[in-house]
């Protein structure tokens, strides 16, 4: 059965922006669909969120994980943990460098390409020029000259998603395609 993961970003919960659009539009095109509520979810850490994650999804090769922000940055960790091939890994305003000096726990210090490219068919980053967090196109395309993939960016589309930054976003009809 197809299997999609939804991992929300910083500060955020499942019930917000376009998580709740992606989750019910999937559920009733006979998708099984995870969009947990990340632990530690004002400071994304990854000793925290990665064994949770590992924990409790359900990872195959019809999986596709779609992470957004923080949530985008734990999935380079899942796929160098995970012991299958998945489907597909979409990131959404994702980041692998540090966005402060002072951050991020979310993040490792270096990654295994080959192991992450090896467990993941299709990987897809999406990023703003515009993103005010930083996670923006400069940030895709560390992600994309580091993995391969494919790179879109957006323009003027900001964080794809920010209450903070009052940017609703409450659907998301590309990542719906990207997804099927």
């Amino acid at each position: 059965m197809k299997n999609a993961i939804i991992l929300h970003g910083q500060s955020a919960t499942p019930d917000q922006l376009w998580y709740p659009w992606i989750t019910n539009t999937l559920r009733t095109k006979q998708w099984d669909v995870w969009t947990p509520q990340l632990p530690g979810a004002d400071t994304p850490d990854l000793k925290i969120q990665l064994p949770f994650i590992l924990q409790h999804g359900v990872f195959t090769d019809e999986t596709v994980i779609v992470g957004h922000s923080s949530g985008a940055a734990i999935i380079l960790s899942v796929l160098e943990s995970i012991h299958v091939r998945i489907k597909r890994a979409i990131f959404i305003a994702g980041f692998m460098t540090p966005l402060k000096s002072d951050q991020q726990p979310i993040l490792k210090e270096a990654y295994d390409a080959e192991k992450i490219t090896s467990h993941c068919e299709d990987l897809i980053f999406i990023n703003s020029d515009n993103d005010p967090w930083g996670c923006d196109d400069t940030q895709g395309r560390k992600l994309f000259d580091t993995f391969g993939g494919t790179l879109i960016i957006r323009h003027g589309e900001g964080h794809m998603g920010s209450n903070a930054m009052h940017q609703p976003y409450k659907e998301f009809p590309l990542l719906l395609k990207l997804i099927e």
